[in-house]
């Protein structure tokens, strides 16, 4: 796994509404101590929309999300003429940083990754791209 070398260094932004942003942190609160995970969409570059997922692994530390539910919201997404955009999921007790197992699962790495921390009183966001055993990490920008 590499690390960029100027942890000031993004290599673009990811932007989202701040609606987005507030479901997706409820989401993940709801599902602790397991991880949780979903997927995002929008439009304009903007991901407005979420797709709570269920993780099947039901882990603390590891997320899986059924293929037949994720073809039936990739079949919604157009439905809405949406971009697939991202996948979320959270980290109960870890750091927002891709794991491992974050990187080595990876199925698309075309789109964001959202990373959502527990380890500290406030919930803490982060994204990146994976793109083979690369981590780069991308600015969140919230928008009304």
């Amino acid at each position: 796994m590499e690390k960029t070398n100027d942890p000031g260094l993004t290599f673009g932004t990811f932007h989202m509404t701040n609606h987005v942003k507030q479901i997706m942190i409820a989401h993940c609160k709801r599902e602790l101590p397991n991880e949780a995970c979903g997927l995002v969409s929008g439009e304009n570059g903007i991901a407005e929309t979420i797709w709570p997922m269920e993780n099947v692994n039901r882990s603390s530390f590891s997320y899986s999300m059924d293929l037949d539910q994720i073809r039936h919201v990739f079949e919604l997404i157009d439905k809405r003429n949406e971009d697939f955009m991202g996948i979320y999921h959270s980290h109960p007790t870890d750091c927002a940083y891709p794991s491992e197992g974050d990187i080595t699962l990876n199925n698309y790495p075309e789109v964001s990754h959202i990373i959502i921390s527990f380890a500290n009183s406030t919930p803490e966001l982060k994204c990146f791209q994976l793109t083979g055993k690369n981590v780069f990490p991308i600015q969140l920008k919230f928008v009304n």
